[in-house]
Formats: structure tokens, C-alpha cells, sequence
């Protein structure tokens, strides 16, 4: 299992995956913004998405829990 946070503050701009999608690593899960750049969250894992923790809209802290990866 491996857990993807937030590495800054940011608004969650677009959610790309859902729950249950199988994932290569290097996918791209979501898409934050930030100062209006677009930041997008990277996974460092194949896998499957367990579990979405964001919404879009929603905004993150640094260290927030955006998704679990199984």
C-alpha cells in the first residue's frame, strides 16, 4: 500500500483517476494548482487507486492525504 500526499498547499484543479482504476507508475492521479500553475501529482507506484481522499475543489495542506494506492 503506498500513500500519496500533498507536497504543498494547492487547489485541487482536476481529479484524473477514480477509485478502482489500475495505475502505471508515472501516471498522472490528480491535477493541483498553485499560484495558477498546474502541479501535477505523479504516481510513484503501479497499483490500484483504493481510495481518493480530494475532491476537485477541495484545497490540500502539505502533507494532506490525496490517495491510496494498493
Amino acid at each position: 500500500m503506498a500513500e500519496v500526499r500533498a507536497e504543498m498547499v494547492a487547489n485541487v484543479w482536476k481529479i484524473v483517476v477514480s477509485e478502482g482504476d489500475t495505475i502505471e507508475e508515472g501516471d498522472t492521479l490528480v491535477i493541483l494548482e498553485s499560484m495558477k500553475m498546474e502541479i501535477p501529482v505523479i504516481a510513484e507506484d503501479s497499483g490500484v487507486v483504493a481510495q481518493l481522499k480530494v475532491a476537485e475543489g477541495d484545497v490540500v495542506q502539505e502533507g494532506d492525504l490525496i490517495a491510496v494506492i494498493e
